[in-house]
């Protein structure tokens, strides 16, 4: 086998590497699950607008 053709196969084998890695490290990204804090229930919230003396008209 000739240089040339041990650096080609070389290449690809190393673009195949970044590609794989590539494509499970977007899939990873999607497949996570963001958490949000729960809402606070309206017992509380009634209570925390009392203490700061507002009162909000829904």
């Amino acid at each position: 086998m000739s240089t040339l053709t041990i650096v080609i196969i070389a290449c690809v084998i190393v673009v195949a590497i970044v590609l794989v890695l590539s494509l499970v490290t977007i899939s990873k990204g999607y497949a996570y699950k963001h958490k949000v804090d729960p809402l606070p229930n309206e017992r509380e919230q009634a209570r925390n607008r009392e203490a700061k003396g507002r009162v909000i008209i829904k």
